[in-house]
């Protein structure tokens, strides 16, 4: 039995095949490569490169020629199989983009090349940029890709549409040829997809079926593309990570998501952070995970309007999952006795330490959540108001104590309400301080406001609850950062671009500021495109972007983290 045994083992050995990268890297040189002159140095490289199956080029900006000079040394690498191409169109016309993507994919083709890994992530290039990559995407070299990632590319639904057609495309012709297109990595973050761009792709994805990783955070997709992502998914039954974090399940997509969860017993990540399943949805998917699951490392359902009754149902279904390391129920409506029960029950079954910080939640709302109610998002997903229009003023909303008066908080709890928001910012407690918040926030903060570092910190503190997709929380945050920078800027004129500049890049965490105690946000996206604001004003002193551009372009864990953000700044910064 043992010589059987061993036989096996040798037989799969052979069997197995080592995926060996050897890349040749420019990532972060900041190239600006204009004509094919310019690309001398990196066709060189590619050209004595021996066995070049990877090459960088992130962090520097490639135009058509430059492109086309490349292309033509990457056409001599027939073993080139791993195109790390995110972050190289920077500043780049978008009918640029195009006419360069042919050219580099071309050049794959011509090789006969089989591509394994394209990941051209935070190059702004929409729907046109997909027209670069038809070819590629539907020919032969494409058949063994198996990790694709297209992460802020402002697709929209229109190059969501584009691409799903080249994958079933693909798909298609691969299967004919006898090597079906076994994509395992999909990752399509921050594209404006929405509900048509999301079913296109989930029929591309229920086609294909070997999906290993799905992540399509922040694109705006509402119960019916969920509905129809969630058929896909159950036809991809090795999903390992699932990340839809930031789009609007409502408790309708949650049910029908918890229905295919049951089935996708592989899964290790879930993230649903700031879908809107609330109370109801998180019962419907603690259901789906009890039973099994056992390979569940990470849980995130924050920001979902989840009350206790619905938070203790997903504590209580983590019992048997041994892997897990994070369950995250923070920006909650827990409240005391909620964040209470959880710990507690969590406690009881020695899972206490994979609990997040719950430091966001928002509190319970006194009145019994039915959860019978009509949903309060329409059919196409938009939410309704809460509050009627703005000339009906003294409407009274949940507690008998607090009173709308032209959408604004009553003079009697304004001042406690802003230095709630400041103390646990989060976006509903910034709608609810109605309008004028920007002065309301200069008064409260005026001694703050005489002091650099305190401005700053203040500034970065709430600059985290921003989105790039939420337009009303961003314009109300960039109205505040320009009254505190301006109030603070005052009289400073000459001694002011150093200390901004540190401060800054103390609260944001790439400098060691000298309170050691201080941790900055683990996500500095939102403060970024907070800052990406107030460079472009008149009161921002120069000297104090050219410090901010020098320190942003240099890697950084956080930065990394926040590369969209981080693009938009250094996009901006360069222009100006």
């Amino acid at each position: 039995m043992a010589d059987k045994e061993l036989e096996e083992l040798t037989n799969k050995l052979a069997q197995t095949k080592v995926d060996i990268v050897n890349e040749l890297s420019f990532k972060g040189r900041g190239l600006k490569l204009n004509k094919k002159e310019d690309a001398k140095e990196i066709v060189e490289e590619i050209e004595k490169f021996q066995n070049l199956t990877a090459l960088r080029l992130e962090g520097n900006t490639v135009g058509v020629e430059a492109a086309e000079a490349i292309a033509g040394a990457l056409a001599k690498h027939p073993e080139f199989s791993r195109a790390r191409w995110s972050d190289m169109f920077t500043g780049r016309l978008k009918t640029e983009i195009p006419a360069a993507l042919k050219h580099l994919g071309a050049a794959i083709i011509r090789a006969g090349a089989g591509l394994v890994e394209l990941d051209l992530s935070d190059n702004a290039f929409g729907p046109t940029g997909v027209d670069g990559l038809v070819e590629l995407l539907k020919s032969k070299s494409a058949y063994a890709l198996k990790e694709l990632r297209l992460n802020n590319n402002g697709l929209g639904i229109g190059g969501g549409k584009m691409l799903a057609q080249c994958l079933l495309d693909c798909h298609k012709s691969s299967t004919e040829a006898g090597t079906p297109l076994a994509l395992k990595t999909f990752i399509s973050g921050r594209n404006r997809l929405e509900n048509d761009g999301a079913q296109a792709l989930a029929k591309a994805f229920k086609a294909i079926g070997t999906l290993e990783e799905i992540a399509m955070p922040q694109n705006g997709i509402n119960p019916p593309g969920i509905s129809a992502l969630a058929e896909a998914f159950e036809n991809n039954p090795k999903l390992r990570i699932l990340n839809l974090n930031d789009n609007t399940f409502t408790e309708k997509g949650a049910d029908i998501m918890a229905k295919v969860l049951v089935k996708l017993t592989n899964l290790e990540v879930i993230n649903f952070g700031d879908c809107l399943i609330r109370t109801r949805g998180a019962k419907a998917i603690a259901e789906a995970l009890a039973p099994g699951h056992e390979k569940l490392r990470e849980l995130i359902l924050s920001g979902n309007e989840i009350r206790k009754d619905g938070a203790s149902a997903v504590a209580e279904s983590v019992e048997n999952k041994a892997h897990l390391t994070l369950l995250d129920l923070d920006a909650n409506q827990l409240g005391e006795e909620g964040i209470e029960l959880v710990r507690g029950t969590l406690e009881t079954i020695n899972k206490l330490d994979v609990l997040g910080s719950l430091s966001g939640d928002e509190g319970s709302d006194d009145e019994d959540e039915d959860e019978d109610d009509e949903e309060d998002v329409t059919q196409d997903g938009s939410e309704e108001k809460d509050l009627q229009d703005d000339d009906e003023e003294g409407e009274v909303i949940n507690d008998p104590g607090f009173i709308i008066q032209g959408k604004g908080i009553s003079p009697s709890k304004q001042d406690s309400s802003v230095r709630d928001f400041l103390s646990f910012p989060s976006p509903s407690k910034l709608h609810q301080l109605g309008k004028g918040l920007a002065s309301k926030l200069k008064t409260e903060l005026a001694d703050d406001l005489k002091d650099m570092e305190k401005t700053i910190n203040n500034l970065v503190k709430i600059s985290c609850i921003v989105q790039p997709t939420d337009d009303k929380t961003k314009n109300i945050i960039f109205e505040c950062a320009d009254i505190m920078l301006k109030e603070c800027f005052q009289g400073h004129e000459e001694t002011t671009s150093g200390v901004v500049a540190n401060a800054c890049l103390v609260y944001l965490g790439l400098l060691k500021g000298e309170d050691k105690k201080y941790r900055p946000p683990s996500d500095i996206s939102g403060p970024l495109f907070v800052l990406e604001h107030c460079v472009q004003q008149q009161y921002f002193p120069k000297l104090a972007k050219e410090i901010l551009q020098m320190f942003i372009s240099k890697p950084h864990p956080l930065l990394d983290k926040a590369s969209a953000a981080r693009h938009k700044i250094l996009q901006t910064l360069y222009s100006i």
